[in-house]
């Protein structure tokens, strides 16, 4: 009887000790970040963040990145390569289903189409 005594009374000595310990980081942790004022690149993220409000996609991506280098909207708001050549397959490709092409004409017609030439087979 006495050993279940000294267990009750340490497993409540280390429940009482547990508590302690894991109310005080949370504490000290809720008040650091209302004190601590954001760094220079973290307030670039929070300004560019709300600018780039309805953006989605590589869009946004593109902004973000300008906006956070610094650079100005009208330059993240110019489409960049990769999605000229998104934009141009698009074409491409609709341009050869709308002639029903298939197989090797197909083929010529895309490459052709994406090289800028306007021949079709």
């Amino acid at each position: 009887m006495s050993m279940s005594l000294r267990l009750l009374a340490v497993s409540a000595a280390l429940a009482f000790a547990g508590a302690a310990f894991a109310a005080t980081p949370q504490a000290s942790a809720a008040a650091a970040p209302a004190t601590k004022p954001h760094t220079a690149q973290q307030q670039r993220m929070v300004d560019c963040n709300k600018q780039a409000t309805g953006k989605k996609g590589a869009e946004r991506k593109t902004f973000m990145s300008t906006c956070l280098k610094g650079g100005s909207a009208a330059a993240a708001a110019a489409p960049t390569a990769k999605q000229a050549q998104q934009e141009k397959m698009k074409t491409c490709n609709t341009d050869a289903t709308a002639k029903g092409l298939k197989g090797a004409d197909r083929k010529t017609f895309m490459s052709s189409c994406l090289k800028g030439n306007a021949a079709t087979p």
